[in-house]
Order: structure tokens, then C-alpha cells, then sequence
């Protein structure tokens, strides 16, 4: 019939200069762009997994200087790691749900007890806790030393920790000088302790 379209044209869409495109090769391009998002999507999640995967498998932070935080203690307190220098320093990630955590509560505020006037500064960084359940905690186990939260898990993330409890050793010069995975029992903390503060 001489006034009749043809149908693919009605379906279509004109370019700029006038050039018909037919459904079927716009739905061609945006199912090529559609593939291509998912694809880039994929590749991305992919990138993030494995460097997830490395950083795991890589361990906690054992040598080199210590990543630098400031901690903000549950009384208020803002300490600076940097601002240690030149005293050996404890870090001791936690957490009040952590049932080894509780097997070196005593021992770590015992030592810190008998080092804290010898140039030793302990350091809690309590992990993924809330707030009341971390004061019961250091309440309970009568603990002394400076603890506060790891807020957003930077601390944690920084010293690549693969759990709790974990315990880092830091010398006089600000640089690590080893990590304990796993509670703590007589007399480690001393054997870690004594060699550093003779070191000048």
C-alpha cells in the first residue's frame, strides 16, 4: 500500500545527519554497554577481593616503623603514637567479646604495672566493641593503662591484624620490632621488654 512505513524505520531512531538506525541495532548497543558495565563492575569487585586477599595473606605489620595513629581513650585522652618516641611501646588490640583476650588481661596490666616507670607505654586498642561492654571489661579486670576504640577500624587496618587478641612490640626509635598472635602467658612480655630497654 503506497502510503504504508516500513516498520523497522517506525521503530528506529535519526541521527544527527539524518541516518535511520533500527531498533534492533539500538537494542544491540545498549546490550553491548549493558555486558560492558557488568564486566567493569566484576573486574572491580575482583581487584578489591584480591587485594583484600593479599593484604591477609601478608599478615600483620612485623618490621619497618610503626604505622602512625592517634587513639583517643575512653577517658577523653588523645595520645599520638609519634609522641612516644624514644619509650618502648605496647599495642594490644581487644575486644570484651574475645575469650583469649581475657586470659592475658591480668598478665598485661600486672607487667604493665611493674614497667610503666621504666620508659614502657601500653597501649588498648579495643576492636569492633561497643562502648559499655569495653568499660565493663577493663572495669572487671581493674586495667590501668590507656584503652580506647578503634574507630572505623583504622588502627586495626593500618597494623593489618588478623584478629584478636593481637599484640605489637614497638622500640625506643619508633620502629616495629615483633607482633604476638594469640594471648599472651608469663613470661613473654618480659622476654619481649627487658632486650629493648637496653637498647639505647
Amino acid at each position: 500500500m503506497g502510503g504504508s512505513e516500513n516498520p523497522s524505520h517506525s521503530l528506529g531512531v535519526t541521527t544527527p545527519d539524518g541516518a535511520d538506525v533500527s531498533a534492533e541495532t539500538v537494542r544491540r548497543g545498549v546490550s553491548t554497554w549493558s555486558r560492558m558495565t557488568i564486566y567493569i563492575s566484576l573486574f572491580a569487585v575482583l581487584s578489591l577481593l584480591g587485594w583484600g586477599l593479599a593484604r591477609a595473606q601478608a599478615g600483620p605489620r612485623s618490621q619497618g616503623r610503626a604505622p602512625d595513629f592517634t587513639l583517643t581513650t575512653f577517658e577523653g585522652e588523645t595520645l599520638t603514637l609519634g609522641d612516644l618516641q624514644g619509650k618502648v611501646v605496647v599495642v594490644n588490640f581487644w575486644a570484651s567479646w574475645c575469650p583469649p583476650c581475657r586470659e592475658e588481661a591480668g598478665y598485661l596490666e600486672a607487667t604493665w604495672r611493674d614497667y610503666q616507670d621504666r620508659g614502657v607505654m601500653f597501649l588498648g586498642v579495643d576492636y569492633v566493641d561497643t562502648e559499655s561492654e569495653a568499660l565493663a571489661y577493663i572495669s572487671e579486670f581493674q586495667i590501668t593503662y590507656p584503652n580506647g576504640p578503634d574507630t572505623g577500624t583504622r588502627i586495626s587496618q593500618a597494623f593489618r591484624i588478623q584478629g584478636v587478641p593481637e599484640t605489637f612490640f614497638i622500640g625506643k626509635d619508633g620502629r616495629l620490632r615483633g607482633v604476638k598472635v594469640g594471648p599472651l602467658a608469663p613470661p613473654e612480655l618480659e622476654e619481649r621488654l627487658d632486650p629493648l630497654l637496653a637498647e639505647n
